[in-house]
């Protein structure tokens, strides 16, 4: 059995940063392991504008630690009221690298999202010609529409007349919860890809509700059943080119996620390698975790894969991770896998 795996820096290709006191409180987390991010944009206010995202990847920068590599890869948030010129040259500047779809109230801070699809067709239409992804949250909000239908639905209803509509658009599926988008994803040639979290490969939604509900297990997508996490884990673990690493790690104080109305989201910044070579091992995959976290993401947005590398070792001993991150807001919980875990970074 393997003890130490070294593989090609990885990068995490969905990672909410937040912003002030917590940005400065979970930066370092994700910066201690990994080379790049793809940024999210639902900020108070949304990342709407090239300017936007400019400032926020300089307040990203000016919050890193000293002696800390890090590339914040920044996206913009789609508004019914986006201008494609400004998003074409904020992606020639060689500032932004996708554009992030929350179907309007679909997750935390998407109440600028978008309701009427028609409106945004001149911004799609400009990305499928540049080659900018759009990166979507891929839910319908429709309040007859059952919370753990909401995915396969959207790919009905939403994703795919968007693709068909637009010849040549890129699409990155984050975050999938079920077999029915891993199963789209494979029956696609080209221009598309789909993001995998680490929670949603150790978590169904047994694991939120049964023996009481546990706040930190709630995520938007929501967990589904179990059949739905062996189908990501087969996805993830496969080493096919289209599935690859986005966290979604989402920081919420502890006081904003243990009240009536919590906020969704699980912090996995901190331990997610060590619970990716956890899966791979467990699945007998362990080497094609080098292509999930580190080669297939720069291959989907066209960068090089990274020249540093990370090393992953296994002990006897379980490895002990911090239970919290402290800020200046109070605690923000970190995801707890429930079972031992004998990898770590070396």
């Amino acid at each position: 059995m393997s003890t130490s795996i070294t593989i090609p820096r990885p990068d995490d290709w969905h990672l909410h940063l937040r912003d002030g006191a917590m940005l400065q409180a979970v930066l370092p987390e994700t910066a201690r392991d990994f080379a790049r991010a793809i940024i999210m944009p639902n900020l108070v206010p949304p990342v709407v504008k090239g300017a936007d995202a400019a400032a926020y990847r300089d307040r990203i920068l000016s919050a890193l630690p000293e002696g800390m590599a890090f590339e914040p890869l920044m996206t913009l948030y789609l508004t019914e009221d986006t201008d494609a010129e400004d998003v074409a040259a904020a992606h020639a500047s060689g500032l932004v690298k996708a554009v992030k779809l929350y179907p309007a109230g679909a997750t935390t801070n998407s109440s600028s999202g978008v309701t009427n699809f028609d409106k945004v067709r001149p911004v799609l239409e400009k990305m499928a010609e540049i080659g900018l992804p759009l990166c979507t949250h891929g839910e319908v909000t429709d309040h007859d529409i059952d919370i753990f239908d909401r995915e396969a639905v959207f790919i009905d209803r939403v994703l795919d007349p968007i693709r068909k509509a637009t010849p040549g658009l890129r699409v990155v599926m984050e975050h999938i919860t079920t077999a029915n988008a891993a199963d789209y994803v494979r029956s696609q040639d080209k221009d598309l890809g789909a993001t995998i979290t680490t929670h949603h490969l150790i978590i169904n939604r047994n694991h939120i509700l049964v023996g009481g509900i546990k706040p930190h297990y709630y995520c938007l997508p929501v967990a589904k059943r179990e059949e739905h996490r062996i189908a990501l884990r087969a996805a993830a673990t496969s080493g096919d080119a289209r599935f690859f690493l986005g966290t979604d790690s989402a920081p919420h104080t502890d006081a904003n996620k243990l009240q009536p109305c919590g906020c969704a989201g699980c912090f996995t910044a901190t331990n997610t390698m060590p619970l990716l070579a956890h899966v791979f091992e467990e699945e007998g995959k362990l080497e094609n975790l080098a292509k999930f976290a580190s080669e297939n993401g720069p291959n989907f947005y066209r960068l090089p894969v990274n020249e540093g590398t990370l090393t992953l070792t296994k002990g006897d001993a379980p490895t002990a991770f911090p239970q919290q991150i402290d800020t200046q807001d109070g605690p923000v919980t970190v995801f707890d896998p429930g079972f031992p875990v004998h990898w770590k970074v070396a």
